[in-house]
């Protein structure tokens, strides 16, 4: 789930992290589609080895999108898994390795966000049946017409499903083995792939296993120090996970968050309006014949690359520090920046509720420990082990500032709230419109019209009036409302409030004794409580060691996990330098059915056996009390509902499996497998070196663990074992997929594969390997700055900076604004279609030599002749706008507005001013052709300008 707004920060202090992706599209001929040839080299000027793929980040918006219509069905969600990592290969194009991990058994820790979520979305779901429900009776009582009918509401997609362990994971798996062995075959950009499957079934969360992959190949004598590593993941923590590596070539692909993004009604399915808003009335009809009914026009989601060496440049500037008593190591100072990062949240632990990354916590953070570390003797971190005493100086020095921040926190809040007070008070007198318009001979006429105004009688008598109704206006509006005795006693109706109601506060760390508010609030203790509150402060540093050591040595403790809902304060770290000595050796992870008994509510109960599902509903369940059918949601001055803490009972470990014990033999033969622990898979097509070696294990039916020859597989080492269910060459690989084909001519071959071991106690260096390149400093001087002012920044397309765009002149810039919804609020006519004197040209032609010039300059200029120059800009603004990532910059182009002063001043000069204005049934209009039309459309006259504007 990684830290909510942690990118948002990120990518707004180092803007040059962010990189937009080049993405070539596939072509249609015939009405044959052409895949895009992946072996071409990368648009984005980048070449990548490897790709990593954490599958959770796909399935989700591929199964249940937010902004369009949802799959009908499993197959289509196959299906567009399948195209979504398609697209993702066509724009990393990895010449080395694909590596797929979907989410496994989660430790203990990471169980509990799980539950929360998974309780949280069956709340969420329940209330959205029940709302629906009596909306839709509401629209039937007005008379409105609901497009749904009742009976034909299908059974809504529970996305619990994708939780390993159901049914829904493992025929992913499957079709996910058929999609690998596809593309082997038939696509060229994977002839020399190697193409790694990690499903639901092996133990660990997706990014950890990709990142446990990168540990321990990185550890190998054979791995390549220069390798260019891209992880697709939507989550934040990836960030941190990319730098823990210390790999120099790291990036990270996510999709663009593109905020207020326009979601459907629950209920009408239209869009431009929410569920509560819902009038059931019918939609409108798309197409002549309604052939779009059942398309909705949604943007595709565009991708970005985040550069983490780009980071890195970012990061040395800004923890170099000097006169250390110690040597200044930029490796280690990574490490700490990321440890630091762990106070502001994650998903195995509450932050501390002094620090808040939307208050700059980690600028705070850096800023302490740039003063501290000078007194600290060295750095907070090693190779993922944490020195406790040095972390405790800087713990006593947020402490110190804690009062001190919940009071600025405050005032930012009132100051927020008084703002959108403001700002609801002038949006609602935007709504309103104008107190008086004037009418009469005064009276507004739309531009372009065909009515004329009223000729001007008597101005003076006419100005008075306006002058007149004006005050009155205004006096009647700036009257109290309550001021009259009808109205005193009257009660204000919720709408017309300036303010919002606010969840009750109890703890108020504004005022002084909020300490004591807090531990009796939230965890029900005296704040004189000394050893409940160093128990707490106990658990929380062994969760920041457990984090770090997850991070960069792998899982620690597959039992431990944080046993409250709250984080302690700062200024409570004190003498934790002997809270934690070690985890728990050999402890393993829970089972998959095993793990959805822990996280599941009772009301997704159906992904488990009868049996199993009776645990959490029957009264005379022993562990009926893991499941309750409501829950509390502290806000924990929080706003919205998800931002909230669900107050859920903690699964007790013993109490589960001794209950789970007795309902063991019911599993059937089908259930026992999926709920079995799997491993991971290596897929290879006929053109890779290793596969041969392959085939000829499967020939001997090698019983034992074969290593990978290194120089086979670019350096990458593991131990091969033989599948039970293999994919075989000239073995048809059946379709999971009603709609997809069999693959009868099969040239590809999958193993069971397992990464390099290492003896207990191993630990992976957190460092740059030798012979490792950095890259080139892509920072200007510039480029320092923009962090804080991002008004000359543009985002940078592909990895080249030098990449030439095109640009649009001011005649395109027109015509655009012209004819698109720029949404700027130009005026109720900002978007009319220019009036019929533009576009005709009834005028009489022109007289004399006057006007050669003229024309002939503007045939110099590459214009057209006739009266009709708006052809040509949007002929102009359509060729740059298809395809203005790719297209060389434009030849230099004249501008209008300096164009049509040179032509006035040539006809003046050539007969001694313009024709007369004459009148018709369109108003007024200058009678040079290359002017007509251009002031009755709206846009004024052309500033002067002495000299030419080039693009």
């Amino acid at each position: 789930m990684g830290v909510p707004a942690f990118f948002r920060w990120l990518s707004r202090k180092y803007p040059s992290i962010i990189v937009h992706c080049v993405e070539e599209k596939g072509k249609e001929c015939n009405g044959v589609r052409i895949p895009v040839d992946t072996t071409r080299p990368n648009p984005n000027e980048v070449e990548f080895d490897n790709l990593y793929l954490d599958m959770n980040g796909i399935i989700h918006p591929c199964t249940h999108p937010e902004d369009k219509p949802a799959p009908k069905n499993e197959d289509e969600m196959m299906v567009a898994i399948f195209e979504y990592i398609d697209r993702l290969f066509n724009i990393v194009r990895p010449r080395r390795v694909l590596y797929m991990a979907i989410d496994g058994v989660a430790p203990r820790a990471k169980m509990n966000q799980q539950r929360s979520r998974r309780f949280r979305a069956s709340k969420e779901g329940a209330e959205l049946v029940e709302e629906k429900k009596r909306i839709r009776e509401e629209v039937i009582q007005r008379g409105g017409w609901v497009i749904i009918p009742p009976e034909e509401i299908k059974e809504r997609f529970d996305s619990n499903c994708i939780t390993p362990g159901t049914e829904f994971m493992d025929n992913l798996a499957k079709c996910l083995r058929y999609y690998i062995a596809d593309r082997l075959n038939n696509d060229p950009g994977w002839r020399n792939i190697t193409v790694f499957l990690s499903d639901a079934s092996v133990p660990g969360e997706g990014e950890h296993k990709i990142m446990d992959f990168i540990r321990r190949q990185r550890a190998q004598p054979n791995h390549d120090p220069n390798t260019h590593h891209c992880l697709c993941g939507a989550d934040a923590d990836l960030i941190m996970l990319g730098l823990a590596t210390h790999e120099p070539n790291f990036t990270i692909i996510r999709e663009e968050f593109k905020p207020n993004k326009p979601r459907p009604c629950a209920l009408c399915g239209q869009l431009g309006h929410e569920i509560k808003d819902c009038q059931g009335t019918a939609r409108e009809k798309k197409g002549e014949h309604d052939e779009f009914a059942d398309s909705m026009p949604v943007a595709e989601q565009e991708f970005i690359f985040i550069r983490l060496c780009v980071l890195r440049e970012y990061l040395a500037r800004e923890l170099t520090m000097a006169s250390l008593p110690f040597p200044f190591d930029f490796e280690r100072s990574v490490d700490d920046w990321v440890f630091m990062c762990f106070f502001v949240g994650n998903d195995f632990l509450p932050h501390l509720p002094s620090l808040e990354i939307r208050e700059g916590a980690i600028d705070r953070l850096v800023n302490i420990y740039k003063d501290v570390v000078h007194k600290t003797g060295g750095y907070l971190t090693e190779n993922g082990y944490v020195k406790l005493e040095r972390v405790e100086m800087i713990m006593q020095a947020v402490g110190v500032a804690e009062d001190n921040i919940f009071k600025k926190r405050k005032e930012d809040e009132e100051g927020f709230k008084r703002r959108m007070r403001e700002k609801k008070k002038r949006m609602k007198m935007e709504q309103r419109g104008p107190a008086y318009l004037t009418t009469g001979q005064f009276t507004p006429h739309a531009l372009g019209g065909r009515d004329q105004p009223e000729a001007v009688q008597n101005a003076r008598y006419q100005a008075y009036e306006m002058r007149k109704q004006s005050m009155e206006q205004h006096n009647k509006s700036s009257t109290w409302p309550s001021s009259g005795p009808e109205s005193r006693g009257a009660k204000r109706k919720a709408e017309d409030s300036d303010s919002e109601p606010e969840p009750e506060d109890n703890v108020r760390l504004w005022e002084e004794g909020w300490k004591q508010r807090y531990y009796k609030n939230k965890f029900d203790v005296d704040v004189m409580d000394e050893d409940f509150r160093r128990k707490v402060v106990q658990s929380y540093v062994e969760g920041l060691c457990w984090v770090l050591r997850y991070y960069y040595q792998g899982c620690a403790s597959w039992k431990w996990y944080f046993p409250f809902h709250y984080a302690p304060f700062a200024s409570d770290f004190k003498d934790i330098k002997g809270m934690f000595s070690e985890f728990e050796k050999g402890t393993k992870p829970f089972k998959p059915l095993e793990q959805l008994m822990g996280v599941f509510p009772a009301a997704s109960g159906n992904f488990l056996p009868e049996t199993w599902r009776n645990l959490m509903s029957s009264p005379d369940s022993s562990i009926i009390d893991f499941y309750p059918e409501d829950f509390a949601i502290d806000l924990n001055g929080k706003k919205y509902a998800w931002q909230g803490v669900a107050l859920l009972p903690f699964v007790d470990e013993r109490r589960l499996r001794a209950a789970l014990a007795d309902v063991y033999p019911d599993l059937t033969p089908e259930e026992e497998k999926r709920n079995s622990l799997g491993s991971d898979f290596i897929f290879l097509g006929k053109a890779h070196l290793l596969y041969d070696f392959i085939q000829e294990l499967y020939r001997t039916e090698a019983t034992e663990g074969t290593e990978i020859p290194a120089d086979l597989c670019h350096g990458i080492q593991g131990t091969l074992n033989l599948d039970d269910d293999p994919i075989l060459p000239d073995k048809t690989v059946i379709s999971p997929i009603p709609t997809l084909r069999d693959i009868t001519q099969n040239n590809s071959v999958g193993v069971k594969f397992r990464d390099p071991q290492y003896p207990d106690g191993f630990v992976f260096k957190a460092t740059l390997l030798p012979k490792a390149k950095i890259p080139s400093n892509v920072l200007k001087p510039e480029d320092w700055d923009r962090g804080g002012n991002r008004g000359s920044w543009r985002p940078q397309l592909g990895f080249n900076p030098n990449r030439q765009q095109a640009r649009l002149d001011q005649s395109s810039f027109r015509a655009l604004g012209h004819s698109l919804n720029t949404g700027h609020g130009r005026g109720h006519f900002s978007n009319a279609p220019p009036p019929s004197s533009y576009h005709q040209g009834n005028y009489p032609p022109p007289r004399g030599g006057g006007h050669q010039p003229f024309q002939r300059k503007n045939m110099a200029l590459g214009r057209r002749e006739g009266p009709k120059p708006l052809e040509s800009e949007r002929f102009q603004t359509e060729r740059f706008a298809g395809s203005a990532a790719l297209l060389p910059p434009p030849a230099p182009v004249f501008t209008l507005p300096a164009a049509l002063r040179s032509a006035q001043r040539r006809v003046a000069r050539s007969q001694g001013r313009f024709r007369d204005e004459r009148r018709d049934g369109r108003g007024p209009r200058i009678s040079h052709p290359r002017l007509r039309g251009y002031s009755s459309r709206g846009y004024p006259l052309p500033p002067p300008s002495r000299r030419y504007k080039w693009n």
